[in-house]
Order: structure tokens, then C-alpha cells, then sequence
């Protein structure tokens, strides 16, 4: 049976499978926002917390790369690379404190502070002045106010899912 590689970890039938169905969980929970454009806040970063530990950040990139196009695409909303971008990197650094690491409150709370201020306070602010033609400076207050409000709530909602039980469970059902 042939199986992709990508940066050393091969991927089985199983694996592909379950990328496939956090690549959907993914889209599914990135349309359920609350918020307005500049203040939106999505579950998605559960999904993509527990892909990028289950399978690195090279496989944890794809799919949300993938599903940021296709989420995109689907929704009818006008594609904007540097999102794109912003959900490789969120994925990316989710990878690297996580993946075959253990999970603790400083590997998540270092993980999600660079993801708060390089990913969602800087270059996504960015991205939506660029979009929607506002100073930059004058959206940073509201997102900042914004992450510092929900990054907390994220920290601890990622740290009892990726300590959880159930997770260790799937983990070892899939190494097998």
C-alpha cells in the first residue's frame, strides 16, 4: 500500500481519512462567526489545535490551507491570499508546541500568544485594512481589545482538549 510523506511522516489510508474530516469540521465550524468583519470569532481553532497535534504542522498547514480556499470559495466571499497565509502560520505554530510534544499550560500559552499577536492582531488586521480600506491604526485597537479578550478563553478550551482523555484515546487508535 503506497502512503504520502510529507516532511518524514508518512500518512496511511486511516490518516488521510481523518485529515479529510478535520479539513471538513474545519470548514464547518469556520462558518459559524460571531461577531462583524473586524471583531469575528470562530471555533476553528480547536479543530486546527488538535490536527496540528495529531499530525504536525506540515499536515496541520494543508488542511487549513485547503480549507481556507475552498471555505472561501464556497461561501462566495472574494479570495484573499494573505488569510491563507495567516492559516498556514496559526497551524504551523500549533504544530510545532504541540506535535509529539506534551501539552502543557506553557507550550499553550506561548503557542497562543505568538498566534494572537503575529497571526490575528497584525497580519490579519492587516489583511482586513487592506480589504476594506481602513488605517491600520485604526482597526489595531478594537483587535487588540478583541484578542486579549478571547485568547484566554482559547488557551483553556485548547489545553483541556489536547489533555482530554478522549483525545489521548484517538491518538493511540491512530498510531496503531
Amino acid at each position: 500500500m503506497k502512503s504520502l510523506s510529507l516532511s518524514g511522516r508518512k500518512l496511511r489510508v486511516v490518516d488521510i481519512v481523518v485529515l479529510a474530516i478535520f479539513m471538513s469540521l474545519l470548514l464547518i465550524l469556520s462558518r459559524f462567526t460571531v461577531g462583524v468583519r473586524i471583531w469575528r470569532l470562530s471555533f476553528g481553532f480547536i479543530v486546527m489545535a488538535i490536527a496540528s497535534s495529531l499530525y504536525g504542522p506540515w499536515w496541520s498547514a494543508s488542511i487549513a490551507a485547503m480549507a481556507d480556499v475552498i471555505g472561501t470559495l464556497t461561501s462566495g466571499s472574494v479570495y484573499f491570499p494573505g488569510f491563507t497565509l495567516s492559516a498556514i502560520l496559526g497551524a504551523m505554530i500549533y504544530g510545532y508546541f504541540f506535535y509529539g510534544k506534551k501539552v502543557t499550560v506553557k507550550r499553550v500559552v506561548i503557542a497562543q500568544l505568538l498566534i494572537m499577536i503575529f497571526v490575528n492582531t497584525i497580519l490579519n488586521t492587516y489583511w482586513l485594512t487592506i480589504l476594506y480600506k481602513t488605517p491600520f491604526l485604526a482597526a489595531l485597537p478594537i483587535r487588540i481589545i478583541k484578542e486579549v479578550v478571547i485568547t484566554p478563553i482559547q488557551m483553556a478550551i485548547i489545553y483541556f482538549v489536547l489533555n482530554s482523555n478522549t483525545l489521548k484515546n484517538i491518538q493511540n487508535r491512530l498510531s496503531r
